[in-house]
């Protein structure tokens, strides 16, 4: 699927309704305990983390989340509307059993909770999880950046309606606002009231707010802002699919929402790997449209990683690698520049994820974006080891800055699929929100 670059112009967001909500959580709330049963986010989790988070304990979350393995509802693999009604039905059963044998419990009033996210060094991450409205698409408060599939959306739709449970959260960030970050200051006095340490070392706390006085101020100094889709794009096009389906249902959805800037999050990069490319191949392809040296790198081939990572910062241009040798390409030409469509907004042409997608790996490659021809890395490690088992390269970008997401978003246009990592995220399982509650 290709990007959208273009699109008419999107007023600046304003108006989130949030709302607050009847959490469903573990029973069992001790952090080692939430630590065997939690997960990360469905498509972070790989066919051997799945298999190793199932084998954790017999009620780990991913056996909601991804009741099929990792070709269950949402990923490359789901067989279309019947597959994913099929596994979508045993994730609803299996919740149900959980339920009724009090495994998973339901709050007894409506809360926001207030979200922090603190790595072992660095600037702690902090928001808030409600329930957020879901407009008709082209709606004014929540923004997407990204494209999404079909067949995903479709597969994260039936577990939703299945389930009539927001599994995990999507994660917005939202335009700053100082009573916003007034009310999240003031509730960081008490114990939380749910906490966990992941396996990247940072801890999530969080703490469950259920007064009147603070959730009215919360409410309505978030209804002074709009937000742009940090994480989550098909599950929130799922929430809008089935609000569509079912206008008489329920038209929220679980978000985790955190300020623009100081507090909030950080973007970082999404590779590419093409499979079936040989590196002198891609080379020679790529010289067509643009200048191409080959990087020398300390310390021999088992330093690529290691030399990426001090060259990305202040990269211009795209590297190239099939882990082992490490090319840089410059300069594209205007053939390649014409490959991006002039009327798009300029926020949407100067996005390197957008020049290389259709500059390099359409025009000069000749791949499609789709999930079979162009996979896609969350790091440079697993961009390297993609590119080494499925005997293709690796092309390794800059992360685009936060304000270029905002002001792609805000010019109704699209980035490529999965351009963003939003980092860091919020651990699966610990707030569950059932619907119409």
């Amino acid at each position: 699927m290709q990007s959208s670059p273009a699109g008419p112009p999107l007023p600046v967001a304003t108006g989130l309704d949030v709302r607050p909500f009847r959490a469903l959580t573990y029973r069992e709330q001790d952090p080692g305990h939430l630590a065997r049963v939690s997960s990360p986010a469905y498509d972070l989790v790989t066919p051997d983390g799945a298999e190793r988070l199932a084998a954790a304990d017999p009620h780990n979350i991913v056996r909601l989340i991804l009741p099929g393995g990792t070709s269950g509802p949402g990923t490359a693999g789901a067989g279309g509307p019947v597959a994913a009604g099929d596994v979508a039905a045993r994730a609803a059963a299996t919740l149900r059993d959980w339920e009724r044998d009090g495994v998973l419990v339901r709050d007894g009033e409506p809360a926001l909770w207030r979200y922090e996210m603190r790595p072992a060094a660095g600037t702690p991450t902090v928001g808030w999880l409600g329930a957020v409205a879901v407009s008709a698409a082209g709606g004014r408060a929540v923004l997407p950046h990204e494209d999404t599939f079909p067949a995903a959306v479709e597969g994260r739709r039936a577990l939703l309606a299945a389930t009539a449970t927001d599994l995990e959260p999507i994660v917005l960030a939202h335009d700053p606002e100082p009573q916003v970050a007034a009310l999240t200051a003031a509730v960081a006095g008490a114990a939380p009231d749910l906490q966990v340490v992941d396996d990247d070392g940072v801890a999530h706390l969080l703490w469950r707010v259920a007064d009147p006085d603070v959730l009215r101020e919360l409410t309505g100094a978030l209804g002074r802002t709009g937000a742009v889709i940090a994480d989550g794009h098909h599950r929130f096009a799922a929430a809008q699919a089935l609000h569509r389906t079912h206008p008489d249902g329920d038209c929220r959805v679980l978000a985790l929402l955190t300020p623009m800037g100081t507090g909030g999050l950080r973007v970082e990069s999404i590779h590419r790997v093409v499979p079936d490319l040989e590196l002198r191949e891609a080379a020679d392809a790529a010289a067509r449209g643009f200048t191409v040296a080959e990087v020398p790198v300390p310390g021999g081939p088992g330093a690529v990683s290691a030399h990426v990572a001090s060259l990305l910062p202040d990269l211009d241009g795209f590297l190239v690698t099939d882990g082992e040798r490490l090319l840089h390409l410059t300069g594209p030409s205007a053939e390649v520049r014409a490959t991006v469509p002039a009327e798009a907004p300029p926020a949407w042409r100067g996005l390197d994820v957008v020049l290389a997608t259709t500059g390099l790996v359409g025009a000069m490659w000749g791949r499609s974006d789709e999930p079979g021809s162009l996979l896609v890395a969350h790091s440079v490690p697993e961009a390297l080891r993609l590119a080494g088992a499925r005997s293709g390269v690796a092309v390794l970008l800059r992360p685009p800055s936060p304000a270029d997401v905002a002001a792609v978003a805000r010019a109704g246009a699209r980035m490529p699929r999965k351009s963003t990592l939003f980092v860091p995220k919020p651990r699966t399982g610990l707030v569950l929100r059932p619907h119409g509650g």
